[in-house]
């Protein structure tokens, strides 16, 4: 089943994980949202630069330092996501206990590994 996702820290630049991770996702029929610091596409999907109020998001794939993620703490929580994907480098422990209090689940996990293995 699809499960609609927004690549959070999505990079136009093809090396990083988060550019592979949108390429793995719309390759395995997910429906991607994604939002960065650099408009442009990857795999046909739109990178948005401004925080759009998505509908719908099923998960959060992170891909920002927790420095840079208390800035979005109260965008992410009001998108009301199932779940928050903490990939590697993401961890962030003040995160957990916020999504927590507003019963987002969350994992620490690598979206490729998960996607690669089925058990995304």
């Amino acid at each position: 089943m699809s499960k609609k996702t927004l690549v959070f820290g999505a990079s136009l630049k093809p090396n990083r994980y988060s550019n592979y991770a949108i390429q793995r996702l719309v390759a395995n029929k997910h429906e991607v949202a994604a939002f960065g610091m650099k408009s442009g596409e990857v795999s046909e999907v739109a990178i948005d630069t401004e925080l759009v109020d998505y509908n719908d998001i099923d998960t959060v794939t992170l891909y920002l330092n927790p420095n840079r993620q208390e800035a979005y703490y109260d965008y992410i929580i009001s998108l009301k996501p199932k779940r928050v994907i903490f990939n590697p480098g993401t961890e962030n422990p003040k995160f957990y206990k916020l999504l927590q209090d507003n019963n987002i689940e969350f994992e620490v996990a690598c979206t490729l590994v998960l996607l690669s293995t089925n058990q995304y």
